[in-house]
């Protein structure tokens, strides 16, 4: 699949099948988000891989609106760094960058994502670091449930000239 369709057909999906993900695809796509750009090339980002049953659950329930990690088959938990930060703060724009790229390179393996927040919402984060036991320096940013589905993503027009702005608002 071109960068142009992935993007253009990328969509979150909830639904997975009862099929495990070839760690060969895992590892790809983890290798894809480490190609994310990042400010000052700190890379922050940090992987947990969750393909335990009971981890998954217990995030299914720790997070309200990652239910479909009962069914999918891994899950991706994104963390920043923030001891590597060289400009403060941007660990958020790099890791976004890093799952972005998993989103868009998942459909080229067969596989289908949907991104669920954790950062900056207090009370997730601090779930996430005290089940995890992570240290001070890893903020937890984003959870990405993944997986085979029967579902596709489509092309949708989202293009709104009248958002566009040249020189001045």
């Amino acid at each position: 699949m071109d960068v142009i369709t992935a993007i253009k057909t990328r969509r979150s999906i909830r639904t997975f099948l009862d099929k495990p993900v070839e760690k060969e695809k895992i590892d790809e796509l983890l290798k894809l988000a480490m190609c994310a750009p990042s400010a000052g090339n700190e890379q922050p980002w940090h992987f947990i891989v969750v393909d335990d049953v009971k981890i998954k659950k217990d995030i299914a329930d720790m997070h309200p609106y990652a239910k479909m990690l009962y069914q999918a088959p891994i899950g991706i938990i994104v963390l920043g760094d923030v001891s590597v930060e060289k400009y403060k703060g941007y660990w958020v724009q790099d890791c976004s960058a890093a799952i972005m790229n998993i989103l868009t390179a998942a459909p080229e393996f067969n596989l289908q994502t949907v991104w669920c927040g954790i950062y900056p919402t207090e009370e997730r984060v601090k779930d996430f670091v005290d089940y995890f036991k992570l240290p001070s320096n890893m903020i937890p940013m984003a959870l990405i449930a993944l997986g085979y589905s029967d579902k596709k993503g489509f092309e949708v027009d989202r293009f709104k000239p009248e958002r566009i702005h040249y020189n001045r608002f």
